[in-house]
């Protein structure tokens, strides 16, 4: 006589349910997170897109005083634009992702929500929110400032894309480590702060000083940038973007990062 499935393993199509439970859990994380920072802030998600147009109105109207024409074209705002959005999509999602344990920690008791829910969830809001920003923001300018510029749309895709890689995976791998070691915040906020200038936001790679170059070619955000702002100016030919060198990179780092969260996020959860 054939004995029925007696344990959820057993049952037929529980594999499928698990996943729709994964897919209502990040959705309802997702949700919550929408509700808690936008929902209760006067003006909502109107202050996410004015936030960044106003550093690069700032970036525009300061850089345009000191030098008359900008590194590429002739418009300042859209050359810092092409700089800053991708960087700041990096710093939003590495940050946010990097807290997800923290923000989620009471839904994180119930069985039903697991830590790659958490991190899967903010990575998802954050991402997807600052790609429909920066696409409000860039088709703005090109229409405000008559540039004529003709947008090659690969390598825009493939700039956000990596970008978005990276900081889900450094954000990853820093989760773990504030859990662990919570004084690491406060470290890796400091060693940050010479990102902006290093990354190429103010510049091309190719005006920097020669010393320099060697060095601040292993900053993958150095890649990103060059190559989002090769999908704006067709003229510009960027030999030193390697995106093969920022998807390694991502990778290794998303799965070193991924390991020490399955290995230790009973810890960080029960601190």
């Amino acid at each position: 006589m054939t004995s029925l499935p007696d344990t959820p393993a057993q049952l037929p199509g529980n594999g499928v349910s698990r996943r729709f439970a994964a897919l209502r859990s990040i959705a309802a994380l997702m949700l919550r997170e929408m509700s808690t920072r936008y929902g209760r802030t006067p003006g909502g998600y109107i202050w996410a897109v004015l936030e960044p147009l106003g550093a690069i109105l700032i970036l525009g109207a300061g850089f345009s005083l000191i030098i008359r024409t900008p590194p590429l074209g002739s418009s300042f705002l859209l050359f810092y634009a092409t700089g800053f959005l991708p960087f700041n999509l990096y710093m939003q999602i590495s940050n946010l992702v990097s807290k997800s344990i923290n923000f989620s920690r009471p839904l994180l008791a119930y069985p039903a929500v697991s830590w790659m829910d958490a991190v899967l969830a903010r990575f998802l809001l954050n991402g997807l929110t600052n790609l429909l920003i920066s696409y409000l923001l860039l088709s703005g300018l090109l229409m405000a400032t008559d540039t004529r510029t003709v947008v090659d749309i690969v390598p825009i895709i493939s700039s956000l894309a990596l970008t978005m890689l990276l900081g889900l995976a450094v954000g990853t791998l820093n989760c773990v480590l504030i859990g662990l070691f919570p004084t690491w915040d406060m470290i890796w906020s400091i060693a940050m702060r010479p990102l902006f200038l290093a990354s190429g936001v103010f510049f091309t790679f190719e005006t920097l000083p020669t010393a320099a170059q060697p060095y601040l070619w292993w900053n993958p955000l150095v890649h990103t940038i060059g190559q989002m702002r090769q999908g704006f100016y067709p003229m510009y030919n960027a030999q030193y973007v390697t995106p093969s060198y920022v998807l390694l990179l991502s990778l290794v780092i998303l799965l070193f990062g991924l390991m020490l969260m399955r290995k230790h996020h009973r810890t960080i959860m029960n601190r």
